[in-house]
C-alpha cells in the first residue's frame, strides 16, 4: 500500500486499453498525457494469454476489510465495482493468473497492540474470499500449485504481509503467519520498527537490527520471501546479505528512473540479481513517474506531523487533502512504468523483474493502467520494445516463480 485512498475516495473508471484496440475516438482523446496510447494488437494478447501473469500485490483486501467491516456480501467483486479497481470480471480481462492478496495494518496498530489481531481477521478474510468464488480462485502454498490452478483456468490466491510490525516481534507470531498461508513479508511499511528501518522514516538500527537479522532467517527457513518494499536501502543491503533465498520487492521501482526512497538503486539492483531475486515494478505514479516521485518524497513525514498537529480527525482530514491538493501526483503513462523494467532489465537482467501493481493501495495509476483489466498494455508496450514472447512471459510471473520454487527449497535443504 503506497498512497492509501480512504473508503470514500475509491476510484473509479475502467481500463482503456481494450476500448482504444477497438479504435474508440472517445477513449483515445482521454489519454493525452506523454507518447500515443498504447494499441492492443492480436499478438500482444496471444502472447498474454499464454503466459502465466502473477501480480505481487494488491490492497483489496484491507479495502474490504476498512471499508465494509470485512463483508463479502456488502461487496461482491463478482459483480462490476466501479468504485474500485479490481473485481472477478477485470481480473479475467486482464488475465490475472496469480494474485498475492496483501494483508496490511496501520503502523499505528503497532503501538496500540492490535497488529496481530488486524492481520489475523484478513487472514480469515482472504480465505473467506477464496472460498466463496470456488470457480474463480483456489489458495496456493507454492509455485507448482499455482501452475495447476493456472492450467484448470482459476486464479491461484496467495498472501502477502505488508509490514513486520504485524508480527510483534515474535518469530512465532511468524510462522503463525506462514501456516495461514503467508508466503511473503515485507519487512515494514511506512515506519521504522524495533528491527528493521523504512525508507519513509528517521532510522533506528542502520538497516536491520540482530533480531531483525533473525527474522530474516526465519523466513527463509518457512520458506517465506523477504519483500524488500517500503524498507531503507541499507535495511534491503541488510537482508541481501543475510538471506540464503531469494527475495522480492513486491511493489517498488528503479531510484536511478524515479528517485524516491521506496525505489532500489543500482547497487542493490545488482546484488537483487546475484541472490536470484525478483523486483516486481509498482504502478503507482508516485514512486515510477520523476515528478511523481519528488511530490510524494515527504509523504510520509507529512501525514505524520498533521496527525500530531491535528488530533481532531476531521481536523486532519481537512488538512491532509488540503495538503495532497498542493501536491498533485502526475500519472504518467504505460511507457512510464515500462522505463522501469528497462532499466531493470539493463542493471540486474530479464530474470529479475516482475509486475507487483499496488491496486487498491494506490490513488493514482498511469494511464490505460487504472484498474486491473490494464495488464495486457503492458505486454503490448514490452513488444513494442522489442521484448521476446519467452522474455516478456518471464516478467509477466516465470521470473516470480523462479525465485519462490528457490525459496521452498532453500527451506526443504533447512530442515533436512
Amino acid at each position: 500500500m503506497s498512497f492509501v485512498m480512504r473508503p470514500s475516495g475509491w476510484l473509479t473508471g475502467l481500463s482503456v486499453c481494450a476500448s482504444i484496440a477497438m479504435a474508440d475516438p472517445a477513449t483515445t482523446q482521454r489519454v493525452t498525457e506523454g507518447p500515443p496510447p498504447i494499441v492492443l494488437t492480436e499478438t500482444a494478447l496471444q502472447v498474454h494469454r499464454s503466459g502465466l501473469l502473477v501480480d505481487g500485490h494488491n490492497d483489496l483486501p484491507w479495502r474490504i476489510y476498512d471499508g465494509v467491516g470485512g463483508s463479502l456480501d456488502r461487496l461482491d467483486i463478482g459483480r462490476p465495482q466501479p468504485g474500485l479497481q479490481t473485481d472477478i470480471p477485470r481480473l479475467r480481462k486482464g488475465g490475472v493468473d496469480a494474485q498475492f492478496w496483501v494483508i496490511y495494518a496501520p503502523p499505528e496498530s503497532a503501538r496500540d497492540g492490535t497488529a496481530r489481531k488486524i492481520a489475523l481477521e484478513q487472514f480469515d478474510l482472504i480465505h473467506r474470499m477464496v472460498r466463496r468464488y470456488p470457480d474463480v480462485f483456489e489458495f496456493a502454498g507454492t509455485a507448482d500449485e499455482i501452475v495447476r490452478i493456472h492450467k484448470a483456468g482459476r486464479i491461484a490466491a496467495l498472501i502477502g504481509i505488508e509490514g513486520g510490525h504485524m508480527i510483534e516481534n515474535s518469530l512465532d507470531t511468524l510462522a503463525e503467519f506462514y501456516e495461514r498461508g503467508a508466503r511473503y513479508m515485507g519487512l515494514t511499511h511506512s515506519e521504522t520498527i524495533d528491527w528493521a528501518d523504512s525508507a519513509s522514516d528517521k532510522p533506528r538500527s542502520g538497516g536491520l537490527s540482530a533480531f531483525g537479522e533473525r527474522v530474516v532467517l526465519e523466513m527463509n527457513r518457512l520458506g517465506m520471501l523477504v519483500d524488500l518494499a517500503h524498507v531503507s536501502h541499507d535495511t534491503m543491503r541488510d537482508a541481501l546479505r543475510v538471506s540464503k533465498a531469494p527475495v522480492i520487492a513486491s511493489h517498488s521501482g528503479a531510484y536511478a528512473v524515479a528517485a524516491h526512497t521506496r525505489n532500489l538503486p543500482d547497487d542493490v539492483l545488482r546484488e537483487v540479481a546475484r541472490n536470484g531475486g525478483v523486483v516486481m515494478v509498482v504502478f503507482f505514479s508516485g514512486y515510477i513517474h520523476p515528478e511523481g516521485a519528488s511530490a510524494m518524497a515527504d509523504y510520509f513525514e507529512q501525514e505524520r506531523a498533521l496527525k500530531q498537529r491535528y488530533p481532531d480527525a476531521e481536523q486532519f482530514e481537512t488538512a491532509w487533502s488540503a495538503w495532497k491538493e498542493a501536491h498533485p501526483v502526475p500519472g504518467g503513462t504505460v511507457h512510464t512504468l515500462v522505463d522501469h523494467i528497462d532499466h531493470i532489465v539493463r542493471v540486474a537482467g530479464i530474470d529479475h523483474v516482475g509486475l507487483g501493481s499496488d491496486y487498491e493501495g494506490a490513488s493514482k495509476m498511469p494511464a490505460q493502467l487504472e484498474d486491473v483489466s490494464g495488464y495486457p498494455c503492458i505486454t503490448q508496450e514490452l513488444l513494442n520494445r522489442g521484448y521476446s514472447e519467452q522474455d516478456i512471459h518471464k516478467i509477466m510471473g516465470g521470473n516470480l516463480l523462479r525465485a519462490l520454487r528457490r525459496a521452498e527449497k532453500v527451506a526443504r535443504e533447512w530442515k533436512d
